[in-house]
């Protein structure tokens, strides 16, 4: 009968485990962490031992070994007794050192639980383990030991704080058996294991993985394991310091385990089940049965050990299901179906009972079937895991340092961001006067568009959207509620991108007629808008002079020549006499008309994909370039070439230059190759590359594919950044490019893309605030309301591209409310509108 109250069913394990689950996930919620009893405790350790950390120093194993030891301190009554306690030892461990004045980082091991808000701070929250000492609780414990050392005039800087289980976990990991959980079973009982960080809120670390201590000796200070904690366990909380505390401790630590077992033998020599006759003696002898004043038989012998057998037992299975509960909720916030993990253990229990070891491995296996575990005895005690903290801390503050100086020149602050709004509005007033246009960067080129749609236009309506490798062909018919669209993409081979201007445009003309012909279309004669997507001289709505190419188009025979004529010419060649160009438009010119046609505010366009771009409207007054002050005109600003007279010469990085020089037009498109989709990858990857050579990435181990340019493509910023995106996903896009990156490889590389897309968001924004403050300023307003017509897959695709440029914008522009609407049907439908509004004006 005493036995089978001692007994824990499997059942009540997998019960017990789910409770221990909620706990935690309570213990990491910011809402919800006053109500766990399991405190999850962040230690700030975000890293593991790579084999490229050197410590200059020891973590001082005799310090730790102290304050594991309750009895030696135990009659330490002030705080100030026990630090200068410490900081002597400390002073009579470094005497045998040949260079007194050097300065050693030192890792200290503090088994107390903690509020840890740095790796080098920590509040004492309360003390176990028999440790009393006054005027501790609620004061900086690594604050208390630096002033102690310092009055000693020690050579010692406290680099890392961590509790024994931490220490446990560091010791264990070795280069090639990575440790991520770990387990003390002494007198005292805990766990710590990696969690995810972002799922770690009670600080704002938001990427990576750190190791969460997770105080699960306080589990079930409520009344979770009522059902579990059997009379012998309720006698021993009630006798014990603090009664009603630390229940799962007591249930399992070996402090406790000894008083269950009294109690369970004093209950069955009240049953007169052992020890019939014998009587206890108090002495300091060896402590057996006999000397206890106990005369056992050999029956009580086996009753004894059976009694302290099933006690360890429950013990074994009750960390069993703590270890599931860690394992499983691991699993599951990483997406995985199997976890292989090696497990960290030490602790006097673990260690002098073997089949504590075998129970807590086999019960984990039956309560975590999803999860393969390899227990990894620590051999050298928490002392070296202190050492391993401190060495890896020094390897990040390296690490930081290096990365931090490659990437602050890419981290723009306010003045930087309102410098380049100031030389983008100067460039534009320049590039409007027909004496200045020449020397601006910014063409400010006017477009010949002179209104939006206002809901009265009709008809059919071909249209053309190029702008890259894929362009598409469609028909609008738009009608008195509604606009229908019907399109196809056709693809242009590099071979006639890199072609002749004859090449390009006879395929541009056979693809329209692939369609007209599959939409038959052929026999009719329907008014074409030509959305180019390169920069343009316009002469009027269906005149547009080629200026040069970009996005990686070099047709020869076009620079120079009006691009509708090169269209009309090839369609003369080809025999198509139906075709009937009347108006071309830029992209973002097509995007900005597509928008107002469901916006009338929309009077801005904005492109940021492969390319980038914007225009507006500016009041005719001020455009100097075209005769005519009434009214207003949409004006591209082809702001891609903004800097390229070397303004923005103090914007460009290293990186941006390398990147520049191996376009095929280098020192032209400045701006647009510090903002679009063609150019953030080849960013990014130089920068990986730096960092590989100043080995803080990939162990600093060579990377040849990495050397291949376009490698690290645009679209993996985008989902790498991708909120939420386990670091697994981040591992496996890297190993995709044959990059054989750690765990805290993909870390690196996400705040690489994150830093890179940023400053493109934030540079673009700046860019807008010149705009919409000029269009303020230009029709006298304090409060401009404006919509933004905006296009592009970097805009579209980005998680973050959207935010930080409308956030940006906020603050350099506070007196315009600036609205982004995107298009949907992209700058196609736009053209055929432009078309739509001349012939409207055209009249019948």
């Amino acid at each position: 009968k005493a036995l089978r109250a001692l007994t824990v069913p499997l059942e009540t394990l997998q019960v017990l485990k789910g409770h221990m689950m909620q706990d935690m996930r309570k213990g990491l919620s910011r809402q919800m962490h006053a109500q766990a009893t399991m405190q999850m405790l962040p230690t700030f350790i975000c890293s593991m031992p790579d084999g490229t950390g050197k410590a200059q120093g020891s973590g001082l194993p005799p310090t730790a070994w102290v304050l594991g030891k309750a009895c030696s301190l135990s009659p330490l009554a002030m705080p100030l007794q026990l630090f200068s306690f410490i900081a002597k030892c400390l002073r009579q461990f470094l005497a045998g050192f040949s260079s007194p004045q050097r300065r050693f980082p030192l890792g200290f091991v503090f088994p107390f639980s903690c509020k840890q808000t740095q790796l080098d701070k920590a509040e004492l929250t309360s003390w176990s383990k028999g440790f009393k000492c006054t005027g501790v609780e609620g004061k900086d414990v690594v604050q208390l030991l630096q002033s102690a050392i310092n009055k000693e005039e020690l050579y010692v800087d406290v680099v890392a704080l961590m509790n024994d289980t931490v220490g446990t976990m560091m010791t264990s990991s070795v280069e090639d058996k990575a440790c991520e959980v770990a387990i003390i079973i002494d007198a005292g009982t805990n766990s710590c294991f990696m969690a995810e960080a972002q799922q770690v809120e009670m600080v704002e670390e938001s990427s990576g993985r750190m190791c969460v201590n997770t105080e699960w000796g306080c589990f079930g200070d409520d009344t979770t394991l009522s059902g579990i904690m059997t009379t012998y366990d309720q006698r021993v909380d009630k006798e014990s310091s603090n009664p009603g505390k630390k229940r799962f401790e007591k249930l399992v630590g070996s402090l406790y385990l000894g008083e269950i077992v009294r109690h369970v033998l004093v209950a069955l020599a009240a049953e007169k089940a052992v020890f019939t006759g014998s009587n206890a003696v108090s002495g300091d002898q060896e402590l057996t049965l006999e000397t206890l004043g106990l005369r056992p038989s050999e029956r009580d012998c086996c009753r004894v050990q059976q009694v302290c057998r099933v006690v360890v037992s429950r013990a074994a299975a009750l960390c069993a299901a703590g270890l599931a509960a860690i394992l499983t909720h691991m699993c599951q916030s990483r997406e995985l179906e199997q976890l292989y993990v090696n497990i960290g253990v030490d602790g006097e229990l673990y260690r002098d009972y073997t089949r504590f070891g075998e129970i807590l491995e086999s019960v984990t296996g039956l309560l975590a079937p999803e999860c393969t575990i390899t227990l990894l005895p620590s051999v050298d005690g928490t002392g070296r895991g202190a050492a391993i903290v401190t060495a890896v801390a020094l390897r990040l503050a390296d690490q930081r340092r290096e990365v931090d100086q490659l990437l602050s020149p890419l981290r723009l602050s306010r003045s930087d961001l309102q410098r380049v709004q100031a030389l983008m509005r100067q460039e534009m007033d320049l590039g409007l006067g027909k004496e200045t246009n020449a020397r601006s960067s910014v063409r400010m080129l006017p477009t010949y568009v002179r209104a939006t749609p206002d809901g009265t236009e009709r008809g059919e309506f071909l249209a053309l959207d190029l702008g890259g490798t894929n362009f598409r062909v469609l028909v609008v018919r738009v009608a008195e509620d509604s606009i229908r669209m019907a399109s196809e993409i056709y693809v242009i081979p590099t071979s006639i991108i890199q072609g002749t201007g004859v090449e390009l445009f006879n395929h541009i003309v056979e693809c329209i007629m692939d369609f007209q012909l599959k939409q038959d279309l052929m026999e009719q004669i329907l008014p074409l808008g030509f959305t180019f997507s390169f920069p343009c001289q316009q002469l009027g709505l269906d005149k547009a002079v080629l200026l040069s190419w970009t996005k990686g188009f070099n047709a020869s025979g076009c620079v120079g020549q009006d691009v509708v004529q090169l269209l009309r010419d090839a369609a003369l060649r080809k025999q198509h006499f139906t075709l009937k160009v009347v108006a071309v438009v830029n992209d973002t010119v097509g995007t900005m008309m597509s928008c107002g046609y469901d916006d009338p505010k929309c009077e801005i366009g904005l492109i940021v994909g492969t390319g980038t771009n914007a225009c507006y409207m500016e009041e005719m007054r001020n455009v100097g370039t075209v005769e005519g002050n009434e009214g207003r005109m949409c004006i591209n600003m082809e702001w891609g070439a903004f800097g390229d007279n070397g303004c923005l010469d103090h914007i460009f990085t290293n990186f941006d230059q390398m990147v520049d020089e191996k376009t095929i037009n280098p020192g032209k498109q400045r701006f647009e190759k510090l903002i679009s989709g063609m150019y953030l990858g080849e960013i990014v990857r130089y920068i990986l590359l730096a960092m590989v050579e100043k080995r803080v990435l990939f162990r600093g181990k060579p990377c040849p594919k990495l050397q291949t340019k376009d490698i690290f493509q645009t679209k993996f910023l985008s989902t790498i950044e991708i909120d939420g995106l386990a670091l697994k996903k981040v591992l496996a896009i890297l190993r995709d490019l044959d990059l054989h990156a750690s765990f805290e490889d993909s870390v690196l590389v996400r705040e690489v893309c994150q830093t890179v897309s940023l400053r493109a968001a934030q540079l673009c924004a700046a860019g807008m605030a010149a705009v919409v403050e000029k269009m303020r300023e230009n029709r006298g307003l304090d409060q401009l309301i404006v919509t933004v017509g905006v296009d592009g897959t970097l805009y579209k695709m980005h998680p973050h591209f959207s935010q930080n440029l409308q956030q940006t914008l906020q603050v350099l522009a506070p007196k315009c409310s600036v609205t982004f609407l995107q298009s949907e049907d992209g700058s196609g439908k736009g053209a055929a509108l432009v078309a739509a509004v001349a012939c409207r004006k055209a009249g019948p």
